[in-house]
């Protein structure tokens, strides 16, 4: 079964925001779980949050260009799936115009 990879995109936190308060976080983290549940044996691995990214290439590294918040990985039978998965997930109902790209993971050639 193909695998897909997730990846969340937020806009960054305002540098005068205050924190989240300790409820408001688990009522986010209960909803991620309750997709995951949802999800089922199909979720590979849930991933993390991410921050502070850095682009590398031929002429050095310099800040990334896109605000990655996180990742996870699926296995679905089609990228139609996928996106039906990566719609119900709570994610996209966080403020700010959170938004999930999703790729599938192609064989290694020669593998």
């Amino acid at each position: 079964m193909p695998k897909y990879v997730f990846i969340y995109h937020a806009p960054p936190m305002p540098a005068d925001a205050s924190p989240p308060e300790p409820e408001e976080v688990q009522q986010m983290m209960d909803a991620w779980y309750g997709w995951a549940t949802s999800v089922g044996e199909n979720l590979i691995d849930l991933g993390t949050p991410l921050s502070g990214g850095i682009r590398v290439d031929p002429d050095g590294v310099s800040s990334s260009t896109k605000e990655v918040a996180g990742y996870s990985i699926v296995q679905a039978d089609s990228m139609d799936t996928a996106v039906e998965l990566a719609q119900s997930h709570p994610h996209l109902n966080m403020p700010g115009g959170c938004s999930i790209e999703v790729h599938e993971a192609e064989p290694l050639p020669g593998s």
